[in-house]
């Protein structure tokens, strides 16, 4: 027979292995939660980068060393060091840099709401193909291809690989830092696009990056010219305008980069994928 006192200790000793559980299980989702959150900035701090190199917004260089802390935070993604599958193609065209453009304001939407547009990525690592819905989103197909037009995409490299809470390759930015833009700022289009449904952005997803913080709720209508490519799906918020797909050919490419892994996070906090991924030419066409 069970004592008075063992049964006591058995029902204490239960107590705090259910305590235990407890805790581990709020420790588990808070680093869970906190992955999602340094992904997410990894994203957003790029965006915001874009817009603040184009006096969109001011700083002093406390503000610069503040927000360079706080891009800081994907570090904790991990870094891994695999071969090189484009190091021979980037070789070839390592003396081509991209030009110095800058616009006032965002160009006349005189693209076609009623088409869909295909924007060609050649790039070091394999051509990438993605189509563009007008109608969903005609500021940014406009924009596109407007930049595409004046070439302001070739020979700009693909600077961030994001392998951790999310999974995105994030290129667009001719100075390959993360603080590059166009001079003008577009609006957010087509957030409530059923594919991103649910709070995740699909494998082939091309989507805006843009200077929306969710915690503050300020930044909104900020995206530049910094774009992401999602190859694997990604849970996201929808604050990142959705325009486009990858095609099948262009997945393959995306994979490739993806299995060559990111570097550590260089001075501009970047962790840049470990294949050098420079887009040769950028072309925009009706599909």
């Amino acid at each position: 027979m069970v004592s008075n006192e063992q049964r006591r200790r058995q029902l204490a000793r239960e107590k705090y292995l259910r305590q235990q559980q407890r805790r581990e299980t709020a420790r588990r989702k808070s680093r869970q939660r906190n992955v999602v959150i340094a992904a997410v900035l990894a994203v957003v701090l790029a965006g915001g980068g874009a817009v603040a190199a184009t006096g969109a917004l001011a700083g002093n260089d406390k503000d610069k060393k503040d927000d360079a802390a706080a891009s800081a935070t994907p570090s904790d993604a991990p870094s891994s060091k695999a071969p090189d599958p484009c190091a021979k193609e980037a070789k070839a065209v390592a003396g081509e840099k991209p030009k110095k453009m800058s616009w006032k304001k965002e160009p006349e939407v005189t693209v076609d709401k009623s088409a869909s547009y295909t924007m060609k990525l050649e790039t070091t690592c394999g051509d990438m193909s993605v189509t563009m819905d007008a109608g969903k989103a005609p500021h940014t197909v406009n924009s596109f291809d407007f930049l595409a037009g004046k070439g302001y995409f070739d020979h700009t490299k693909c600077h961030r690989l994001v392998n951790s809470g999310i999974y995105v390759l994030q290129c667009g930015d001719p100075q390959g830092t993360g603080a590059g833009g166009p001079g003008y700022t577009l609006p957010d289009e087509n957030l409530k696009d059923p594919s991103i449904k649910g709070g995740k952005y699909p494998a082939g997803t091309v989507a805006m990056a843009n200077q929306y913080n969710p915690q503050t709720k300020q930044g909104k209508n900020t995206g530049g010219s910094q774009f992401f490519l999602v190859y694997k799906e990604s849970e996201l918020p929808p604050y990142y305008t959705p325009f486009g797909t990858v095609d099948e050919p262009g997945m393959k490419v995306l994979k490739k980069i993806a299995n060559a892994g990111a570097g550590a996070p260089d001075q501009t906090m970047n962790t840049a994928p470990n294949a050098s991924v420079v887009i040769n030419k950028a072309t925009v066409g009706k599909s």
